[in-house]
């Protein structure tokens, strides 16, 4: 303790300064589609496409309203909407979009970690709005001059917890491969799994809050590079749910993608996860109070509510999580990245400062990061 009485962090178990904590995040970089819109222009394509010409709109446009979005990107043009005629078409959408995105984030990521394309060892890509094979990871090697011996890993099925969990495996990775560098992509089109003719409350609160992006993370092990330019990964944890997989996921039909969210995500988090982060913190000599920076997934204003009550967090502990909700929506795996890069950016956390990133998804489950800037 400091004669402050406050823990003296620098000498807490789980520093990043040993072999064990082997990772670096070098750079994030975000990708948004350039079409960009209000709520309210979305909500009206929303009530265009899923609802029947004599409905009600009043439901919609109140979900809409409190979803805590202002302001997202679509990775159509709004007016391409209602051309999609089925499945085939909005994965073929995708994977165009996809590969354009993803070659920005890609591009953008590496250029601020001062690495090249022929640097990257392995390449994780995450994503649950679209399927592809060859997939998006094969598909951009050459357009960004990739190894042909790059190592890929396209993950289907995280969901929101991919952007945590991906990064996790990073961590995996390189604490094993400690000379290598290694690349996180997630893209994610959430637009383009919307139902037609579906006024189910599960479609209309995934219309009100899901956006359009992508992400990658640039990460080294110790042997990589220099060791300071950006936080470390110290741990992390995995988590599954029992008899909860009903809560988060995909009906996958003839129409594609049918959203399933369930009501009782808030009292899950609140029930589980402020164990699971005392526990995890705990196992370093951390509590709730040491973690500055926190770095969540916003799931949703009910999610986010549920977070902070669960860990009895102060009021402005999840602001960056609220930024990013009102700024560009929900982006499934691809949210918590957005989160970090602007924490990065804006609050410039002091060396020594620990983080927690954190994200839930399907399963149920949670992947918790803890990280050391």
């Amino acid at each position: 303790m400091t004669s402050s009485g406050r823990r003296d962090l620098s000498a807490a178990p789980g520093r990043a300064t040993g072999p064990g904590h082997a990772t670096t995040i070098a750079a994030v970089h975000t990708a948004l589609p350039p079409h960009r819109y209000t709520q309210d222009q979305i909500t009206e394509l929303i009530g265009d496409l899923s609802l029947a010409p004599c409905d009600d709109r009043a439901l919609l446009r109140r979900v809409h309203t409190a979803a805590g979005v202002r302001t997202r990107h679509l990775a159509l043009p709004i007016e391409r909407y209602a051309g999609l005629g089925d499945f085939g078409q909005s994965n073929d959408a995708w994977i165009a979009a996809g590969l354009d995105l993803g070659e920005e984030a890609l591009t953008g990521a590496l250029t601020a970690a001062g690495r090249t394309p022929a640097e990257v060892d392995l390449l994780v890509c995450v994503s649950i709005t679209g399927v592809a094979a060859p997939s998006l990871d094969a598909r951009l090697a050459g357009r960004l001059g990739l190894r042909p011996d790059v190592k890929r890993l396209p993950v289907f099925g995280l969901g929101c917890v991919a952007g945590a969990a991906g990064l996790a495996r990073l961590h995996d990775y390189l604490r094993g491969h400690p000379g290598d560098v290694a690349v996180l992509l997630s893209v994610e089109l959430c637009s383009l799994t919307l139902q037609r003719r579906d006024g189910s409350m599960a479609n209309l609160v995934a219309g009100a809050l899901f956006g359009d992006g992508a992400a990658a993370v640039v990460a080294y092990g110790a042997d990589a590079g220099r060791d300071d330019a950006g936080p470390a990964v110290v741990a992390t944890r995995s988590r599954l749910y029992p008899d909860t997989e009903r809560l988060l996921g995909w009906d996958v039909g003839a129409t594609g993608f049918r959203v399933v969210i369930g009501a009782g995500i808030p009292a899950v988090v609140r029930a589980h996860l402020g164990r699971e982060v005392h526990g995890f913190l705990a196992g370093h000599g951390l509590t709730v109070g040491d973690i500055g920076t926190w770095v969540c997934h916003p799931g949703g204003p009910k999610v986010i509510s549920a977070v902070a009550d669960a860990l009895d967090l102060p009021d402005d502990a999840l602001d960056a999580t609220r930024r990013s909700l009102a700024a560009v929506g929900n982006l499934s795996s691809a949210s918590v990245l957005h989160v970090l890069q602007s924490t990065w950016e804006s609050e410039r956390p002091a060396p020594g400062t620990w983080g927690l990133l954190m994200a839930m998804g399907p399963g149920f489950s949670s992947e918790l990061v803890l990280l050391r800037w």
